[in-house]
């Protein structure tokens, strides 16, 4: 019997998100008779929830201090010394980090603890976009350049991503592979019967914002959308599931505005909350390829979307649903659009569907990536 395919795969933390969802899906789905998998990550922020300890407690993982969110010398630095000697002691075959920080402090380890294993770093999204200032934008730029030059494979998950990544001079065409995430088929009830579990009335659209409710994602967006709906006195309603640091505050707001807006916290059900729906949202400033919004076409649902970032991947403009430009107005429009139109949102609803089934299914997701993991040891 060959020898297995040893995988150490890093990233900073699983915080509920689209990094952890696909992680966790690689670690519980890949041939465990062609690869011996690893996962190597931080622990979470107090304002977020841990996608191991909420959702998938069935993987295990080795967790090392200071590999988290937050920057600090010191941390990083023990973070980075315990990289180098896991490094050393596993010897695995392919070393492929996620995320930004665990993508530099990986790939360093990986080159110094020199153990010649192929280095794999996959962009979920970029930081080139709506996180930094100028300057520091272009430290961003400068580190990944060079941690490009040694790295194996590039992985962006949308087009998008890719196109921006090598505009900005990072790493070379040949490097890139673009693959898309892919999640299993939901099996939910009826479109009635999860109203009534989850005490929704049958008679209102309801439009479903999945998300962390941070800056990036733009919940303040959000907030305006639904008052320019709430003035055209149509019978539309926001769900907000999702938690983050501006989660108080938006529904501080919400209640003194007296917003058509429910929020949920972090929830474990969105297949559910999604079939349960009309139209999906999302309002963010920059994304890769929001997770949520494939769930969101897997349950046919319209969506309604910024063009920024890989959404376009997901969504075809007045095919699956809209792309606007990122501006209250635009988004509100064309949530009143589907919400008066029950035909539209089923024709776009459907094709999206289609299409999620088609690009961004679990089975495509995983040979990719047992492509690459193999690619290196094939003669």
């Amino acid at each position: 019997m060959a020898e297995r395919i040893k995988v150490m795969q890093i990233i900073a933390r699983m915080n509920v998100g689209g990094p952890a969802v696909i992680v966790a899906e690689l670690m519980r789905s890949l041939d465990s008779t062609q690869f011996e998998q690893v996962l190597v990550t931080g622990y979470c922020d107090e304002n977020e929830a841990d996608y191991l300890d909420e959702v998938a407690t069935d993987i295990k993982a080795t967790r090392i201090a200071g590999l988290g969110r937050s920057i600090s010398l010191v941390t990083d630095l023990r973070a980075f010394i315990g990289l180098i000697a896991m490094i050393k002691k596993l010897k695995p075959d392919v070393i492929h980090t996620h995320t930004a920080k665990a993508g530099v402090l990986g790939r360093l380890a990986s080159i110094i603890a020199g153990r010649g294993a192929i280095r794999i770093h996959t962009f979920h999204g970029h930081l080139l976009h709506g996180y930094f200032s100028g300057w520091k934008t272009q430290l961003v730029i400068a580190i990944e350049k060079a941690l490009a030059a040694r790295t194996h494979y590039l992985i962006a998950i949308g087009t998008v991503v890719k196109n921006d990544l090598l505009a900005a001079g990072i790493g070379k065409a040949e490097q890139y592979r673009v693959f898309f995430p892919g999640l299993p088929k939901p099996h939910t009830a009826g479109k009635s019967e999860l109203r009534k579990e989850l005490e929704l009335d049958p008679a209102t659209i309801y439009c479903t914002f999945v998300g962390r409710l941070t800056q990036i994602k733009r919940p303040d967006r959000l907030l305006d959308i639904a008052k320019v709906v709430a003035k055209e006195n149509m019978p539309i309603h926001f769900l907000v599931a999702g938690e983050g640091e501006l989660f108080e505050s938006s529904r501080a707001r919400a209640t003194a505005q007296n917003l058509p807006i429910t929020f949920l916290g972090w929830r474990k059900d969105i297949d559910q909350l999604f079939t349960a729906s009309d139209i999906a949202i999302l309002t963010s400033d920059n994304e890769g390829i929001p997770l949520t919004l494939i769930q969101a076409a897997q349950a046919a649902l319209p969506i309604v979307a910024p063009a920024v970032g890989s959404i376009s991947d997901i969504v075809e403009d007045s095919k699956t649903g809209f792309l606007t430009k990122p501006e209250p107005a635009a988004m509100a429009a064309k949530v009143i659009t589907l919400a008066t139109d029950a035909e539209l949102r089923n024709q776009l609803g459907a094709a999206g569907r289609e299409r999620a089934d088609t690009y961004f299914s679990l089975a495509r997701m995983l040979r990719d990536h047992t492509g690459i993991y193999n690619a290196p040891h094939k003669k």
